[in-house]
């Protein structure tokens, strides 16, 4: 038998700063838009604190389960009930 080394960068999931690339992407986009649209300190200051609980909180989502949004939004693509029938293209 042979032995194939396993790599972990091939098993490591897509994270940065601790939390899910896409959800802190999205969370740096907000910010951003949050802060600049104002144009006000008061504005900065809601975009910073924002920008920080969002992180904590993606943080503990990710060490929860390190791909929770993923399985969330295929949870929500489901349907509640599948009838017990056939579909209407089916072949007769």
């Amino acid at each position: 038998m042979r032995a194939y080394p396993i790599f972990q960068s091939l098993h490591r999931h897509n994270h940065v700063m601790g939390a899910e690339r896409e959800l802190v992407l999205l969370n740096v986009l907000f910010s951003f838009l949050v802060g600049v649209g104002g144009f006000t300190l008061i504005s900065g200051l809601v975009a910073v604190l924002f920008y920080i609980m969002t992180t904590f909180v993606l943080r503990k989502m990710a060490k929860a389960d390190p791909i929770m949004s993923k399985i969330w939004f295929r949870h929500m693509r489901l349907q509640i009930m599948y009838p017990a029938k056939s579909g209407i293209w089916r072949k007769n």
